[in-house]
């Protein structure tokens, strides 16, 4: 007599098919968070978002693209590049020039995964991932913004994705997707230039926790070292033979090595700056509304939290399996793992506790996003995988309470963003709301009209990106407003930004003429003169 064997159920986060489905309802939820009225919100063209833009035009015009940007204090040019795509092929607008910026930050989302799902060795893990950085604040802000600081977190998550991918599979291609596209992070943002860092530390960890590594892994390390650097030479070259002076760009200036700087003081300013650098995530976060909601930190409470608790386990781990390794003699590569978290986070921190500007400061942190989340992902992870441990009451209830943590993080942030900062005045002064309004305002006018645009060359960047192919208008500084001599009665003067100085100075030379206000005094004004 024989006895039928149970069936036992796939668990749902093993089944591929289940996984890719969750996946794709992910990467769909977060490319909406990040493309849906991009042309809108944030409610200004930052200027240093149109002098991308401005770049990116004379580039398709001219057909000269660069490989570094010199103005604005000097720009890596792949991004704007891109950009230039972009808007050959959607147009010269707000929302071709910040879709690249959707993308990456969509991008980053699959990547978390994809590293989440090959450190801790489930799908799980990359879900929970991709969750947190979908509908993480401080990722959605910067992935509808036409920085291109954002493919930072990008570059780094498939590129420690095919390395550590490669060490599990022993391909020789793992290793040259990875080599070629961290090659690639030289011609993103300033920030990644301490990178290599990371591949430092990991690489004596795979030496400590791995026997024989070399012999067994040196083709690997040679194809990837190779690959990174096809990729790669086009910027070394522009900034170590062709123009040093690229590299160096504004970089001095701010770094608090600077004896002008520090003043002396060097290790109390840099405690303070390091201080700051880790405080933005749980306690007083960015205090610049372009790259955060400020006062609060940059983190919703609950993954703020898991952040706190899986970066003490990570912490405890290492050491204690340091400890196994050179006490015990015990090879672990959970080990190499936690170097790379650990090595990742703090050196992609150096950015920011280095630089004496703005601390605490979301933007040049931007290469910790995933690593981040990828920490916060622990607690959570800990808690399912014991669940069938525990009783039928407990188990009830713990369930509701990860439903309840998941739901609140997935409205928690998007409210915060979608509503009160999309509603707050602030948002709109942060941006320049203001130069944005005056731009769709002179290109409403007959193009009969002599239009004089009166600002800075700052102020002037969003009304040249929005504004270049309008016709009969005169961009003019303040300091050359005696230049201005309309040639028919047909004309305006536009102050995109009035200063009150400004204000009189026109009213001086132009008595007869009128001034009418747009918009609201320190949220969106700008002025307008004519007959």
């Amino acid at each position: 007599m024989t006895t039928a064997k149970k069936e036992t159920a796939t668990p749902w986060h093993k089944s591929k098919l289940k996984v890719g489905g969750i996946l794709l309802a992910i990467l769909l939820t977060a490319f909406t968070l990040r493309f849906t009225d991009n042309g809108h919100l944030p409610s200004g063209l930052f200027p240093d978002e149109a002098e991308n833009g401005i770049d990116a035009i004379t580039a398709n015009t001219t057909g000269q693209y660069k490989l570094f940007y010199e103005a604005n204090n000097g720009r890596e040019g792949l991004f704007i590049n891109l950009q230039a795509l972009s808007l050959k092929v959607f147009g010269d607008n707000i929302a071709a020039l910040r879709l690249w910026s959707n993308i990456f930050g969509t991008l980053t989302v699959l990547g978390v995964f994809l590293l989440g799902s090959e450190l801790f060795g489930t799908y799980l893990a990359g879900l929970i991932g991709a969750w947190l950085t979908t509908f993480a604040y401080w990722a959605i802000n910067f992935s509808r913004i036409g920085f291109r600081a954002v493919m930072v977190p990008f570059i780094l998550t498939f590129a420690f994705y095919f390395l550590y991918r490669g060490l599990r599979t022993k391909k020789l291609h793992d290793f040259i997707f990875a080599g070629l596209i961290y090659g690639l992070g030289l011609h993103t943002y300033i920030a990644f230039r301490v990178s290599p860092l990371v591949l430092i530390m990991l690489f004596i960890s795979l030496l400590i926790t791995r026997e024989n590594f070399l012999k067994n892994f040196w083709k690997h390390t040679l194809v990837f070292i190779i690959a990174m650097l096809i990729t790669s030479a086009p910027m070394l070259l522009d900034f170590f033979y062709w123009n040093p002076q690229h590299y160096a760009s504004r970089t001095s200036e701010i770094s608090i090595l600077n004896p002008a700087t520090n003043q002396g003081h060097l290790l109390p300013l840099l405690g303070k700056t390091f201080g700051l650098s880790l405080a933005k995530y749980n306690f007083w976060g960015d205090q610049n509304m372009r790259q955060n909601y400020p006062p609060y930190p940059i983190l919703n409470p609950i993954t703020g939290v898991a952040f706190l608790i899986g970066l003490i386990y990570i912490f405890s781990k290492f050491f204690h399996l340091l400890w196994n390794r050179f006490r015990k003699g015990v090879r672990d590569k959970k080990l190499e793992v936690y170097v790379l978290i650990l090595a990742w986070f703090f050196t992609l921190l150096i950015p920011e506790f280095l630089a004496a500007e703005g601390n605490p400061q979301a933007l040049r942190a931007i290469g910790t996003i995933p690593v981040v989340m990828l920490i916060a992902t622990l607690p959570f992870l800990w808690i399912i995988r014991k669940i069938n441990s525990f009783g039928h009451s407990f188990k009830i209830l713990v369930i509701s309470m990860l439903i309840f943590a998941f739901g609140f993080i997935a409205i928690f942030d998007t409210v915060k963003y979608f509503f009160f900062f999309a509603n707050n005045p602030k948002q709109k002064e942060a941006f320049d709301a203001n130069l944005t309004d005056a731009a769709y305002w002179t290109n409403s006018l007959d193009s009969s009209t002599e239009k004089y645009i009166l600002a800075d060359e700052y102020t002037l960047r969003p009304q040249q990106f929005i504004s270049h192919d309008t016709k009969n208008i005169f961009y003019t500084w303040p300091s050359h407003l005696d230049f201005i001599a309309p040639q028919t009665n047909n004309f305006v003067i536009l102050l995109p930004d009035p200063k009150a100085e400004l204000i009189k100075q026109v009213q001086e030379k132009f008595p007869n003429l009128k001034m009418y206000e747009h918009g609201k005094q320190n949220v969106d004004l700008f002025i307008e003169f004519k007959p």
